[in-house]
């Protein structure tokens, strides 16, 4: 399938797509992960999604995953941080899928992330000929309706969704400092703590109603906090319930006591 575009670049590039999967002995690139942070930030972005049930086998969620389009005649793959799609052609029997193109193996990507390094900021260019800068590619080239860049040293994140005219517009965050992501139906936002022995600020999701999607080991502190509640629930109930037999005694005590006392004078308490 092929697709020129013209509307956001009439006055710049004019791009001839042909959206064509890799062939099998196309070598993709093996650079390494720039820190140890952007693997952990994927995955425990899809973590939470995954014990919430969010995933369906008709998905796609990856990391450092190669999203490709041939252009002008030229392979182009670039691989985001993170990326979701949110239905994808099945694979082959026995297919391990190395790489996604969009049309020719499902739907356009809905969301792609990059996490911000110390390198040249190359999550922000723009560079408009070969092999183009990655916010080239996902806004003009892939079309991905929603960006997201955050820094995980300060916490920033930006969210960008792609307009009418084909360009990425930075969207405002809402009262609680997150992102409503349509496509998915959940917020985005950063939380600050620990997980995976790395303290500092990760994305998180929010259910519609403002609810945290929980990690693995939140899920099992919850757990054991609810257990530890029951726990003194049913400690209570067993102490109320000692005491009302111990209030009980006292009172058959009293009755005995006081039959005793009577029948001591003389008068039969069962003829009272």
């Amino acid at each position: 399938m092929t697709q020129t575009l013209s509307k956001a670049d009439a006055t710049k590039n004019q791009y001839t797509i042909t959206w064509e999967k890799l062939p099998d002995d196309f070598k993709l690139p093996d650079d390494p992960v720039e820190n140890i942070d952007q693997p952990l930030l994927a995955a425990a972005l899809r973590e939470a999604l995954d014990l919430a049930g969010f995933i369906l086998a008709s998905m796609l969620i990856a990391s450092n995953f190669g999203l490709c389009a041939k252009v002008n005649d030229k392979t182009v793959v670039k691989a985001p941080d993170w990326v979701y799609v949110p239905s994808v052609l099945p694979a082959e029997p026995g297919e391990v899928r190395r790489s996604y193109t969009r049309n020719a193996e499902g739907e356009v990507p809905a969301v792609v992330m990059e996490f911000l390094s110390d390198t040249d900021g190359s999550e922000y260019s723009n560079k408009p000929t070969y092999p183009y800068g990655k916010w080239r590619f996902y806004e003009r080239i892939l079309q991905v309706p929603i960006y997201v860049i955050f820094e995980p040293k300060s916490g920033v994140l930006e969210v960008y969704k792609l307009s009418n005219s084909g360009e990425y517009e930075l969207q405002e965050p809402d009262a609680n400092q997150r992102f409503w992501i349509e496509s998915m139906g959940l917020f985005l936002g950063v939380w600050e703590g620990e997980k995976s022995q790395r303290t500092g600020y990760w994305l998180r999701w929010w259910d519609e109603n403002g609810n945290l999607l929980l990690w693995g080991a939140e899920r099992v502190e919850e757990e054991r906090q609810r257990a530890e509640e029951e726990r003194q629930r049913a400690e209570e109930e067993r102490q109320r319930a000692e005491e009302e037999r111990q209030r009980a005694k006292e009172e058959r005590q009293r009755a005995d006591r006081l039959m005793a006392y009577l029948r001591s004078q003389g008068i039969d308490p069962d003829g009272i």
